[in-house]
């Protein structure tokens, strides 16, 4: 999984593997609809308290899930901190967490105007 962050857009870029097994599709969507960027040091306890999902679930290991109502998208692992996102726009998606090595400086370039 590759994080893209441009002035326009946020894109998440997954790998062949990820979007067969987590039956998702790569993540694209306008910079602008996209609030409450953080740090979570513990994604897996989040993913974990979020409800019923769909796709790749290792409990405790790793995910590549969408939660069963599609509003939210996790792609985290144990050990690795995760960028979290609110998104704003009309779609189904309403919260993004991705585990990266890179979290605390990809939050911080969506938190700068």
């Amino acid at each position: 999984m590759r994080i893209v962050i441009t002035d326009e857009l946020v894109e998440v870029r997954l790998s062949l593997w990820q979007k067969v097994v987590g039956l998702m599709k790569d993540i694209r969507l306008p910079r602008s609809e996209i609030s409450d960027a953080e740090v979570v040091q513990d994604p897996l306890c989040e993913v974990m308290s979020s409800g019923l999902k769909i796709g790749l679930r290792l409990p405790w290991l790793y995910y590549v899930a969408r939660t069963i109502q599609l509003d939210q998208a996790f792609v985290v692992q144990r050990g690795l901190p995760a960028l979290g996102f609110s998104v704003t726009n009309e779609s189904p998606l309403r919260r993004v967490l991705l585990s990266s090595t890179e979290a605390q400086e990809l939050a911080m370039l969506l938190q700068s105007p």
